[in-house]
């Protein structure tokens, strides 16, 4: 089965029950909250400003905000997350920059070096191949850190493609690869259960 990256972007859009945003709004931040937060308390000032790439009804956003980072900002192609996010988590969504849209388009209307951190958590790894070039618009408007938390697969076959529940496709990336690429200096890597957290800086950045 193969879909185009069109249908890929209704289906997140268009997402109920399961890996919908009520379903991570129930479950509420976890310890990829409390590991994004560690990395960003290391690396960052509070004043940081920060984005999240499908940042769904923001449990992890949720959590920065109440450890004090304040200057949150967030992509999401389906509209039902900002209702969750706004009877769940209203702090976040008064304080915080929301964009209803897909990753594909907003970033483009994003100025170079607009973000001190850009992130995602089992964001990218659905974005369709077709359009791969959003990766160098995510290096462009990040000034300092980007943290991947994706699946990459069991064995780094790129060419990979897992459907989830013969739905939604998958499509596994080596993330080192990619971003280095772009001009990106790998700063850690930490290989989990099911993801691999990989913080990168960018050039010139200085960081470590």
């Amino acid at each position: 089965m193969r879909v185009d990256s069109n249908e890929v972007r209704r289906q997140w859009a268009d997402r109920s029950g399961e890996y919908s945003p009520e379903y991570y709004a129930y479950y509420g931040p976890d310890e990829t909250s409390e590991s994004l937060r560690g990395i960003f308390e290391d690396r960052l000032d509070r004043d940081a400003r920060v984005l999240e790439l499908g940042c769904s009804s923001g449990r992890h956003l949720a959590h920065l905000y109440e450890h004090g980072f304040e200057n949150l900002s967030g992509v999401e192609i389906n509209a039902d997350a900002f209702e969750t996010m706004a009877a769940t988590y209203p702090d976040l969504a008064a304080g915080g920059t929301f964009h209803c849209d897909a990753i594909e388009n907003a970033v483009t209307d994003f100025p170079d070096d607009r973000f001190d951190a850009v992130y995602s958590v089992e964001t990218l790894q659905h974005i369709h191949p077709d359009a791969d070039w959003v990766f160098a618009e995510l290096a462009r408007i990040t000034a300092d850190l980007l943290v991947t938390v994706e699946n990459e697969g069991e064995d780094g076959d790129e060419a990979v493609v897992n459907y989830v529940q013969d739905d939604f496709p998958l499509y596994y990336r080596d993330w080192n690869r990619v971003f280095t690429e772009l001009g990106f200096d790998q700063a850690d890597v930490e290989s989990g259960e099911r993801d691999t957290v990989r913080i990168f800086h960018a050039p010139g950045a200085g960081g470590s």
